[in-house]
């Protein structure tokens, strides 16, 4: 995989003559590889350059696509730079800015030939749209997510430490074919689960709980991202009350979610669904945001995004209630935004699953 004609192709909008790709995501992104190295690349011709440790996997991702470079022998990463800038006249170089440190920088402008432009938003605005051989690896990302919940539902026992759950999900998104984990899975039951983020803990789920689970793996370098609430013995009225409007939130979010409509309009739906219910002050995030390379990417599904949302981002679908102290409710699926509708990629059921 490399996307390395989509970033050449984008190079005039931004008045730059070539694109150096310094992050490891936008790394990945254009050149297909996880390494750790540059990628400068122009209409014509392209150089990846790193170090040792990635040589043999250099020559066998990239090989075919760009010349690949070794630093070492006295030639370090800016004389293999600035040997392409001055082969190929190459006076305005486009730099990932929104990734780059000061550091990097203020080192880059003292060692290379080249004026330094920002440029960032040229590989951002290319990974909000997520083509068919990304949107396949999401999917098979998901799969293994799913399944992962088919087993976790099997395993859950009252007495059981959240940490213990998280353990057994990241067990089986490995065992079933994961590379990694998106993030580390997030178990929150019981006044725990007012909390989006609570850290798994040494807390034992108990008979009358809601357990929320947020979990998410890695495949061939693509995020999942799923979050799914689920009852250990009965449970109240106002629990019932709380899961079916997060549920109704969530549904109407992902019916207004289709390619050209702004990530605000999704969420102030869902949000509408929330308030009119009288919980209004307990959903206190986004209702999703874009991933893919990343686990969090852009553009958001939030009350500040204003702008249209592209063909193919890949978006989460994750309203919540959050009652401090008492008990916490999310639902996350992830679409994909096409003309007319979007794409839901989760199969995990949303009915609620009471254990």
């Amino acid at each position: 995989m490399n996307h390395l004609k989509q970033i050449a192709a984008k190079l005039p909008e931004y008045g730059i003559d070539a694109m150096l790709v310094s992050s490891a995501p936008g790394e990945f992104y254009a050149v297909g590889l996880h390494g750790e190295g540059y990628a400068i690349i122009t209409p014509n011709a392209t150089r990846y350059i790193t170090d040792g440790r990635y040589t043999e996997v250099a020559q066998e991702t990239v090989g075919d696509a760009a010349e690949v470079l070794i630093v070492g022998d006295g030639r370090n990463y800016a004389a293999l730079l600035n040997d392409f800038i001055a082969a190929h006249n190459i006076q305005k170089l486009g730099i990932e800015d929104d990734y780059m440190s000061l550091g990097q920088f203020n080192a880059l402008t003292d060692s290379l030939k080249a004026e330094l432009v920002y440029a960032g938003g040229l590989i951002s605005s290319l990974r909000a749209s997520k083509d068919e051989d990304e949107l396949g690896r999401m999917i098979k990302a998901q799969e293994i997510t799913d399944k992962a919940f088919d087993a976790i539902i099997q395993f859950i026992q009252p007495g059981m430490t959240e940490a213990e759950i998280a353990a057994r999900l990241t067990y089986e998104m490995l065992r079933l074919g994961a590379q990694r984990m998106s993030f580390d899975p997030i178990v929150a039951s019981g006044p725990n689960g007012s909390r989006p983020h609570a850290i798994p803990g040494p807390r034992q789920v108990q008979k009358g709980d809601f357990i929320t689970m947020d979990f998410g793996c890695v495949y061939a370098g693509y995020c999942s991202d799923m979050t799914r609430t689920i009852a250990l013995g009965q449970i109240s009225d106002e629990q019932k009350k709380v899961y079916d409007t997060v549920l109704a939130a969530q549904l109407a979010g992902i019916a207004v979610s289709r390619a050209g409509v702004a990530g605000s309009t999704i969420h102030n739906t869902a949000a509408k669904v929330i308030a009119d219910a009288g919980y209004g002050p307990y959903f206190t995030h986004g209702y999703g945001h874009s991933l893919g390379i990343e686990i969090h990417e852009n553009p958001n599904a939030n009350s500040r995004n204003d702008k249209p949302l592209p063909i193919g981002a890949m978006v989460s679908a994750e309203p919540g209630i959050y009652l401090p102290g008492r008990f916490g409710v999310r639902i996350e699926d992830v679409v994909r935004m096409e003309e007319g509708g979007c794409l839901d990629i989760t199969h995990s059921p949303k009915e609620l699953i009471i254990l």
